[in-house]
């Protein structure tokens, strides 16, 4: 058989590491650690020459016994800081956030329709420096993800996220464009000029500007289409609203609410109603300004019967 020396050294060294007790530098017979990958002794030997060359082991205590490997200080230094990233909970988010994301896209260019999020589990995507992500962890990020507009689902009742779920098109443009780092694909339009598309008006709407044109048809009743782009224009311009944290997280959540209600088999138009109107009043502090009046006028317009903001 064939060995994959390049996915089992970190964990090599991780094993090292956790078996020089008092003396960090020491030496540590390896023979187990092939065993239990199914290498030959002449494969372990092997393996232990390539986690030389990337300089994170040494073979000096080794004999005709077997082999013995060594940290390195590269090598300590390596696995000291990999557990401090293993143990920051803001890095462990992010990870599971992106590893979920990037999944779903797969998933759905497989044809594979609303996968179980836990099934995640099973994908090197879920693994977080050398340690998988639990079902908590996932849950999270599903409810993140979803909170975002990224991706959408169906929930159980002691989930908080999608315990099926599909990417969104937005999640796509995360994916495709910025490898699924979410925290990037928010930065996109937060300096200069900002694009919106709100129904059939398009343009270039600068974040401190004060002149805005609204050009979005009246209904007599809900037009679900002109509800998503509604939505999605919340969440794009969440951002640059200038809103408290908590105010931001709930425009954000109303609008995937009312996007995934929009696009339901059975879409309720007083729920669209009742979530329009508590994001109204959230918006309502930041409506003087010419985004937040714009989106404010929007969503007016395409649920008719809301109180109007400003």
């Amino acid at each position: 058989m064939s060995a994959d020396f390049s996915a089992l050294h970190e964990p090599l060294v991780e094993w090292v590491y956790d078996r020089t007790g008092t003396d960090p530098l020491g030496g540590v017979p390896i023979t187990e650690f092939g065993q239990l990958h199914g290498l030959t002794e002449n494969q372990t030997y092997r393996l232990l020459q390539f986690c030389k060359g990337q300089r994170f082991l040494g073979d000096r205590d080794t004999t005709h016994d077997g082999p013995e490997a060594n940290l390195t200080p590269r090598g300590l230094e390596w696995m000291e800081e990999r557990r401090r990233r293993r143990a920051d909970p803001a890095a462990r988010a992010a990870a599971a956030r992106q590893g979920l994301l990037v999944w779903l896209w797969h998933r759905k260019h497989d044809d594979i329709l609303l996968p179980a999020v836990a099934d995640v589990l099973n994908d090197p995507l879920s693994l977080f420096e050398g340690e998988r992500l639990t079902d908590r962890d996932v849950d999270r990020a599903s409810a993140y993800l979803s909170a975002k507009g990224l991706i959408k689902g169906d929930r159980n009742g002691s989930s908080d996220g999608p315990v099926q779920a599909e990417i969104t098109a937005e999640g796509e443009d995360c994916v495709d464009n910025y490898q699924g780092d979410i925290g990037a694909y928010e930065r996109r339009n937060t300096s200069g000029n900002t694009t919106f598309h709100i129904g059939q008006n398009t343009g270039n709407i600068a974040a401190n500007s004060r002149d805005f044109t609204l050009n979005a048809a009246t209904h007599s009743g809900v037009d679900l289409t002109q509800v998503v782009m509604a939505a999605r224009a919340l969440r794009q311009a969440v951002p640059i609203l200038g809103l408290a944290e908590d105010d931001a997280a709930e425009i954000t959540q109303l609008a995937t609410r009312m996007e995934e209600e929009a696009t339901s088999v059975n879409p309720d138009p007083s729920r669209l109603q009742r979530w329009g109107a508590q994001t109204m009043a959230v918006l309502s502090p930041v409506a003087s300004g010419a985004l937040g009046s714009v989106l404010a006028a929007y969503l007016g317009v395409v649920l008719p019967g809301l109180p109007t903001g400003g």
